[in-house]
């Protein structure tokens, strides 16, 4: 369990096709305090630590990247010099500062562009098919593994869904959405009551 709060943007070293893609990606934690087989968000999908340690340019950890995670995130992710948002686990007793995220991706979303507003840049999502109807004006979901308000939903005639978030100055500086250009895949998480309040309602409907 995360809460959307990214604590570093770790880099990708090196990418290793074994029977699954081993990442080694270098990070300003305090490896000595990650457990393997703990969990680590990487932009937003739960990942298992597989092997650690430190180097002359600091620490690293390792996590086995499967090919279904692989068909189903954003591209460009996975490559050598690829930059991630990394969260550790939630422990008891942690600050519950964005909202509960599991990191696990429902789709992947595309910037259509950005613009300007006051200190902050608005950025246009266009959301995956099918998402649409979890994504509510002021609802949180998480991009890239970011804790994000909805600031604006549309539905556009092709039946796809645009949405509209807002990136502050300190999450510009301190993940990846600050360079979020046109075209850009992203991975989407929707809010976790909105995908179980969607299950309980399809259950009584039937």
């Amino acid at each position: 369990m995360f809460t959307g709060l990214i604590s570093d943007v770790g880099t990708v070293r090196s990418a290793e096709q074994r029977g699954d893609l081993r990442l080694t990606v270098a990070t300003a934690f305090d490896v000595s305090a990650i457990d393997l087989g703990s969990s680590i968000a990487c932009s937003g999908v739960c990942l298992t630590v597989v092997d650690k340690g430190t180097a002359h340019s600091g620490g690293w950890f390792a996590v086995d990247v499967s090919a279904e995670t692989l068909s189903r995130t954003a591209a460009g992710l996975w490559t050598e010099g690829a930059r991630l948002n990394l969260e550790r686990a939630l422990r008891i007793g942690d600050e519950l500062g964005g909202h509960i995220v599991t990191g696990h991706v429902d789709g992947v979303g595309e910037v259509l562009g950005s613009c300007p507003e006051g200190d902050s840049v608005r950025i246009g999502i266009r959301a995956p098919a099918g998402l649409g109807r979890f994504i509510a004006e002021k609802g949180s979901l998480t991009l890239d593994g970011v804790s994000l308000t909805v600031n604006d939903v549309r539905e556009e005639k092709d039946g796809s869904t645009h949405f509209a978030v807002n990136i502050i100055p300190h999450t510009a500086a301190n993940t990846t959405l600050g360079k979020a250009s046109t075209g850009r895949q992203l991975n989407v998480e929707i809010d976790v009551l909105a995908r179980y309040l969607d299950r309980m309602l399809a259950a009584r409907s039937h």
